[in-house]
């Protein structure tokens, strides 16, 4: 074979599998728009219930087609604590076993040329879809997702099609057959090129199309395709590690999970390799008539036959592997939590992103999630951040430079918070979004805009405490009262609103919030009444009257920033508030 004849056979190979992942990517991100939600809910309700997870984690890959995409759903919502370790490890093993259905499809629909008499019809039905429903969001993307399923089948006869019979190539078939050819060595060598070619390939998906092809085509044996097998079950772990690097010590831990869970099994598939195969090779020579061990230059040799095996191996090897590891998950979670030791927790006074890293994650329903898990995580930040207020008021000189400074680094936090959740939602924005998530995110970029401003406002009235210390102003009792009802009510606006970010956002209730909301415009309105009095009365200086209208006019311009948050919360209410200040500059 020339070298010009092995570049365009390696070019040929890639652009089929190129087709094949592109195909697999619009399947998986098309169900994931249709069911993004759904997904979000069942699986934010598993805990430690195995039979659950397993159940979840299974349906939840046979509907995204992509074991490696819901194992980083996974670990994004274990970063982001809405599942614990046990439950995370669960749905792991679930998507190992959803992940043998797509072997299946492959080898049904898309091997032996099948594929065919699918692609032309699947193609006319997802554009029929896309010209007859092109305003119904839902039936759009089952669209894409008929699209990338008809790809994923044209890759697959493609890639059939890419790879060479070896008896046209002596040299290739003689180079296969010595390494093929040392009994349990060769199965080491191809579990370990299975896992190296995966972790290039980054989809374990890809890689069975690739080792069923080649069973086809005649290239490997029986036990060295079920090499391939256990090497690209750890190979496709490779993904899932990958995101949790930017993921907390907790999301770190369910992405070792996977991978030491694939390990153990396929250490326990070596161990008992030669029993398992003598149970594969019954079962396949049952269904097909054919051993999967006899060769191509036998007259009984059926290309299907090995294909089969592969799928009843596959199946197998994740099934097995569930039913004797389930029952050692709190031992799978030592083993992981020795893995990976935490790192000792920032003070709570340095600025530390917890569920957003420099990078995002390939689905934008997990993005939104972990961005809204940071913006909780920023309320709480404002919150006692408004706290160190009236700690103000009687400290001593040291004490109040102490309160002072850290208020201060908390207004520097919040800036930065605010900067680097905006940024990531910016990012995320520039993909393929469904209506609702872009408005989810504008949503977000309103309510991280105004948490900052609420910041700003906080640290404006600590400044004038400051001066007013500095100043030696002092406000008489009725003036002290009304400020701190002042403040009180604007706590509780406070609490109200953080109550409303930890929820679901589209089951909150505004109608508390508008409640406190009007109760600090009243408030604001009797004190500036009071104000005007007590001024025409000579009551006070000019200095006192200063100082204490402007600390009752920045507590009703905190309460104003709240009360926009809870509004960008509400979708709906945040649209009507954004039309209404367009209309107001007009």
């Amino acid at each position: 074979m020339s070298a010009i004849e092995i570049i365009y056979m390696l070019l040929k190979l890639t652009g089929s599998l190129v087709i094949f992942i592109y195909g697999m990517k619009l399947m998986s991100e098309g169900l994931q728009k249709v069911a993004g939600r759904g997904m979000r809910r069942i699986m934010g309700k598993i805990t430690g219930n195995p039979i659950t997870g397993i159940l979840v984690g299974t349906l939840l890959t046979v509907m995204v087609q992509s074991s490696s995409a819901s194992t980083v759903m996974v670990v994004s919502f274990v970063n982001a604590g809405m599942m614990n370790l046990a439950g995370a490890i669960s749905v792991i093993m679930g998507a190992n076993i959803g992940s043998t259905l797509i072997t299946w499809i492959l080898k049904i629909f898309a091997l032996g040329g099948t594929g065919d008499s699918f692609n032309l019809p699947l193609f006319l039905l997802a554009f029929a879809i896309f010209f007859m429903f092109a305003k119904k969001e839902k039936l759009k993307y089952f669209g894409e997702f008929i699209i990338g399923f008809a790809l994923l089948l044209l890759g697959m006869d493609f890639l059939q099609s890419s790879v060479p019979n070896l008896e046209e190539y002596p040299q290739f078939l003689a180079t296969f057959g010595a390494i093929s050819n040392h009994g349990y060595w060769s199965v080491l060598l191809f579990t370990v090129i299975g896992i190296v070619l995966t972790c290039i390939v980054q989809a374990s998906a890809a890689m069975m199309a690739i080792a069923l092809a080649m069973c086809f085509n005649g290239w490997i044996g029986f036990e060295v395709a079920m090499a391939l097998v256990m090497g690209l079950n750890i190979g496709t772990t490779i993904t899932a590690n990958i995101a949790a690097m930017v993921a907390n010590s907790v999301g770190k831990k369910a992405a070792r999970a996977h991978l030491v869970f694939n390990v153990i099994g396929t250490i326990i598939m070596l161990i008992a390799f030669r029993p398992v195969m003598i149970l594969v090779d019954a079962v396949t020579t049952a269904a097909t008539g054919v051993s999967p061990y006899t060769t191509p230059d036998s007259p009984l040799y059926d290309p299907q036959t090995l294909p089969w095996a592969l799928c009843f191996f596959h199946t197998f090897f994740n099934v097995v592997n569930t039913l004797i590891l389930v029952w050692f998950i709190p031992l799978l979670i030592r083993i992981v939590d020795w893995m990976v030791k935490p790192k000792e927790e920032d003070a709570e006074d340095e600025f530390r992103l917890t569920y957003i890293g420099g990078s995002w994650m390939n689905t934008a329903e997990l993005n939104i999630q972990s961005a809204q898990k940071e913006i909780e995580h920023f309320s709480q930040r404002i919150v006692r951040m408004y706290g160190f207020l009236p700690l103000l008021d009687n400290a001593k000189d040291k004490e109040f430079e102490e309160i002072l400074k850290r208020t201060e680094k908390y207004e520097g936090i919040t800036d930065r918070m605010e900067l680097e959740i905006a940024s990531f939602l910016t990012k995320v924005s520039e993909g393929d979004l469904s209506n609702e998530s872009s408005q989810r995110i504008s949503s977000m970029l309103r309510i991280v805009d105004n948490l900052e401003s609420i910041g700003d406002s906080i640290y404006q009235m600590a400044i004038l405490k400051k001066n007013q210390r500095e100043q030696g102003i002092v406000l008489d009792q009725e003036c002290r009262n009304n400020l701190n009802n002042m403040y009180l009510l604007v706590e509780k606006s406070l609490k109200v609103m953080d109550y409303n970010l930890n929820q679901p956002y589209d089951k909150i209730d505004l109608a508390e919030a508008y409640a406190v909301e009007n109760e600090v415009n009243t408030m604001r309105d009797k004190l500036r009444n009071h104000h005007l009095e007590s001024i025409k009365a000579g009551a006070y200086s000019y200095q006192v009257g200063t100082t204490y209208s402007g600390m009752y006019a920045l507590y009703e311009k905190t309460g104003d920033y709240v009360i926009n948050v809870s509004e960008a919360i509400d979708i709906d209410q945040s649209q009507k508030s954004v039309e209404h200040n367009m209309s107001s500059k007009k």
